[in-house]
C-alpha cells in the first residue's frame, strides 16, 4: 500500500515538472521575443507577424526535445528537497546537449528568428529550469527557518567539523521536517575556513572557541562530525565540549560510513570510551584465524563478560566446534541464543557445570577433546571475595588446577588462563587467588609437555559485569550520589572486544609457560571518569549529581601494576602484547601447598589468608581481616 502511494506521488511530481518545464520554455522564449521589441506586443503583431508564427511553430519542438533530453539526464527523477550541486551539473550537461538539438531544429524548420530570441530564450529557460529545481528547497528552508524561530523547544546544534560529513549533517538537520533541530554554528580547526559559511551556517572558529560559541548561540547539542578523527584529538575536543552543559553526540567512524552500514545522520551519544584518548587496538586477524579455524575450542565461564565476547570472536573465526561450559544457566542461555541467531551454522555445544567439579570437568575434556581451552571461569569481585575468601580459593585456584589437570590428561594442545593485573603484588584475596592460578599454569606447563599452558594478564575492561561504568550509570540514573572510593585512584582500562582480541592473538604466540601482559595504555583517573560520565549524561558534577568519596575498600589499591619486578619484559610481534619471564619455583612444594589450600578452603578455615600469604610472598593483608 505504501509502495503504491509512493509511486503515485512520484508520478504526480513528474507530471508537474513536465508541465512547469513546458510552461517556462514558452514564457522564456516569448519573453526573449518581447525583449527584442521593447515589450511592445502591438509592434510584434503588426510589424513582424512572421516572428510570432515562428515562435508558435518552434515551441512544440523545443518542448518535446527538452523533455526527452531532461529525461535522459534524469532531471525528472531527482528529489527536489535535496537538490544540490550535482543536480546543477546535470542541468548544465542537459543544456549542453540541447544546443546542437536546437540548432538542428532551426535548420530543419528553416526558422528565421532574431538571434536575441534564440540566445535569450535559451538562457532564460536555463535559469527557469534551475529555479524550478531549487525553488522547492529554498521555500522549504525559509519555512523551516521561520518555524524554528517560533519553536523554542527545538535543539540548537553546534557541529564540529566543516568537512563533507559536517556538510551532509547540516543538510540533513536543517533540511528535515522530522528533526526538531537547527544548526546554528560550525567549529573547525582549519583557520582558512573561519569566517566562511557551510550550507548557510557560519564557521565560527576552532576547538578553543567551543565554549564561547556554545554560549553565544545558546547551543543545546554538540555533534562531533569528523569520522576520520584520531582518538587523541577526539578526547581533546570532547574535553572542550564538556566545559559546556550541552548534550554531546558523535557520528559513526569512517569505516561504518564507507561500508554503508550507517549514515552521518545516525548519531550516537558520546560514551566514556570516546574519552580514553588512545587509538583503537588492532590485531592480526589472519593469525587468530589460523589458531582457531577448524579446531575444537572450549571456553569455561563462557557466559560472563569476557567469556561471552571470547565466544563471539571465536565463533566468527570458524572453529570446528565451540563448547561453552558455564555454571550460571541464565548466562549460558543468553549467549547460546545470541550465537544461534547470529551464526546459525556454528557447531555449538553449551554445557552447564562448575570447574570445581572434578568429575564434570574431566568428562567434558575426555568427551569433546578440545584443541584449545580458554579458562575464563572465575570469581572476580574484590569486595565480595574479601568477605568469602575460601570461595575465591575453591573456584579460582582449585577450579583452575582441576581444569588444567583434566586438559593435560585429555591431550589439549593449548590452555589459556584469563588473569588480571590484580595478581601483581596483590593486596586482596581475589588478586592473590589469580596469582596462584598463574603459578598453577606455569607448574602445569613444566609437568605436561604435551600441552602449552599460558596466562594472559590485563586490567579493567569497560562495561564488564561489576565494573565501575555500569555502577556509575545506575547511580546517575537514580539521581546520585556517585560513589568513588578515593580521589587519587587510577586504573588501566580497555574495551571488552579489544581485550579479547588481544587474548586470542596472545594465544597464537603461546609456546608454553608465558604470562602475556597486555599494554593497557595510560591509566585513567576513576574520579575524572565519574565526572565525565556525569557530564555526558547532561548533569553538572557536584551540583546536579554529587560525588561522594567512600574510602578504599578492603584489599583495594590506589593503582594496579601489570608486571612484578622480577618478571622482566619481552616484546612480541604485536607491540601491545608483552611476555613476563616465568618465575622459578619449587613445583613439588607448590603441589603440597595446593593440597593444603584445598583442605583449608573445604573446612572453611579462617587461616586461608595466612596460608595464601605463605605461598604468595607478594600478598599482604591485614591480620584483623583474616576471619571468614
Amino acid at each position: 500500500m505504501k509502495n503504491n502511494k509512493g509511486k503515485s506521488r512520484s508520478l504526480q511530481r513528474t507530471v508537474i515538472l513536465l508541465v512547469l518545464d513546458a510552461l517556462f520554455i514558452c514564457i522564456s522564449y516569448f519573453g526573449a521575443l518581447l525583449l527584442r521589441f521593447d515589450f511592445s506586443i502591438g509592434n510584434l503583431v503588426k510589424l513582424y507577424p512572421e516572428y510570432l508564427n515562428g515562435f508558435l511553430w518552434s515551441m512544440p519542438y523545443w518542448i518535446i526535445s527538452t523533455w526527452v533530453v531532461f529525461y535522459c539526464f534524469r532531471l525528472y527523477q531527482g528529489i527536489l528537497q535535496f537538490a544540490s550541486v550535482a543536480d546543477l551539473v546535470q542541468i548544465i550537461e542537459a543544456y549542453a546537449v540541447l544546443i546542437p538539438v536546437y540548432l538542428l531544429g532551426i535548420w530543419f524548420m528553416q526558422l528565421r528568428m532574431p538571434r536575441s530570441y534564440i540566445l535569450g530564450g535559451f538562457f532564460i529557460s536555463f535559469m527557469a529550469t534551475c529555479a524550478i529545481r531549487f525553488a522547492y528547497r529554498l521555500i522549504r528552508f525559509a519555512f523551516q527557518s521561520r518555524q524554528a524561530k517560533k519553536n523554542d523547544l527545538g535543539d540548537v546544534v553546534m557541529i564540529i567539523g566543516a568537512g563533507e560529513a559536517g556538510r551532509l549533517l547540516v543538510r540533513e538537520l536543517n533540511g528535515s521536517d522530522k528533526v526538531n533541530a537547527k544548526v546554528a554554528c560550525i567549529i573547525d580547526d582549519n583557520p582558512a575556513k573561519r569566517g566562511h559559511f557551510l550550507e548557510g551556517v557560519p564557521i565560527v572558529g576552532g576547538r578553543d572557541e567551543i565554549a564561547l560559541a556554545a554560549k553565544k548561540y545558546s547551543v543545546t547539542r554538540i555533534i562531533l562530525a569528523i569520522p576520520t578523527i584520531r582518538n587523541k584529538d577526539r578526547r581533546e575536543i570532547l574535553d572542550c565540549c564538556q566545559k559546556t552543559t550541552c548534550k554531546l553526540q558523535i557520528i559513526p567512524g569512517v569505516y561504518q560510513l564507507v561500508d554503508g552500514s550507517t549514515t552521518p545522520g545516525k548519531m550516537r551519544d558520546v560514551d566514556v570510551t570516546d574519552l580514553l584518548g588512545r587509538e583503537e587496538i588492532h590485531v592480526k586477524t589472519d593469525e587468530i584465524l589460523s589458531d582457531i579455524k577448524g579446531k575444537v575450542i572450549l571456553v569455561t565461564g563462557g557466559g560472563g563478560s569476557i567469556g561471552s565476547e571470547l565466544c563471539r570472536q571465536i565463533a566468527r573465526s570458524g572453529p570446528k566446534q565451540l563448547i561453552i561450559l558455564e555454571i550460571y544457566e541464565n548466562s549460558a542461555y543468553a549467549i547460546q541464543q545470541e550465537l544461534k541467531r547470529s551464526m546459525p551454522d556454528l557447531n555449538l555445544t553449551v554445557l552447564i557445570g562448575s570447574v570445581r567439579n572434578t568429575s564434570r570437568v574431566r568428562y567434558v575434556m575426555e568427551t569433546y577433546k578440545p584443541d584449545v581451552v580458554f579458562h575464563a571461569a572465575a570469581h572476580k569481585h574484590v569486595p565480595l571475595m574479601e568477605d568469602s575468601p575460601n570461595e575465591a580459593i575453591k573456584n579460582n585456584v582449585l577450579g583452575t588446577y582441576k581444569t588444567a589437570v583434566a586438559a593435560a590428561s585429555a591431550g589439549v594442545g593449548k590452555f589459556v588462563l584469563i588473569s588480571t593485573d590484580k595478581a601483581v603484588n596483590p593486596t586482596n584475596i581475589m588478586g592473590a587467588s589469580k596469582r596462584l592460578c598463574e603459578m598453577v599454569v606455569q607448574m602445569m606447563d613444566r609437568r605436561s609437555p604435551g600441552t602449552s599452558f599460558v596466562a594472559v594478564r590485563f586490567g579493567n575492561v569497560l562495561g564488564s559485569n561489576g565494573s565501575v561504568i555500569p555502577l556509575f550509570k545506575e547511580q546517575i540514573a537514580a539521581g546520585g550520589p556517585v560513589t568513588v572510593t578515593d580521589k587519587r585512584i587510577i586504573r588501566y582500562f580497555m574495551t571488552i572486544p579489544e581485550a579479547v582480541a588481544l587474548v586470542l592473538q596472545a594465544s597464537y604466540y603461546a609456546s608454553g609457560g608465558e604470562i602475556f601482559v597486555l599494554d593497557m595504555g595510560e591509566p585513567v583517573s576513576i574520579d575524572e571518569m565519574a565526572r565525565n560520565l556525569i557530564r555526558l549524561s547532561g548533569y553538572r558534577p557536584d551540583i546536579d549529581i554529587k560525588i561522594v568519596y567512600t574510602g578504599l575498600r578492603p584489599g583495594e589499591k590506589l593503582y594496579e601494576e601489570l608486571l612484578m619486578d622480577e618478571e622482566g619484559m619481552k616484546e612480541t610481534a604485536n607491540k601491545l602484547i608483552h611476555i613476563g619471564k616465568p618465575i622459578e619455583m619449587d613445583d613439588a612444594a607448590f603441589q603440597k601447598s595446593l593440597m593444603e589450600l584445598d583442605e583449608a578452603s573445604r573446612s572453611e578455615s579462617d587461616r586461608i589468608r595466612q596460608i595464601v600469604s605463605e605461598i604468595v610472598p607478594t600478598y599482604h593483608y591485614k591480620k584483623e581481616e583474616s576471619k571468614q
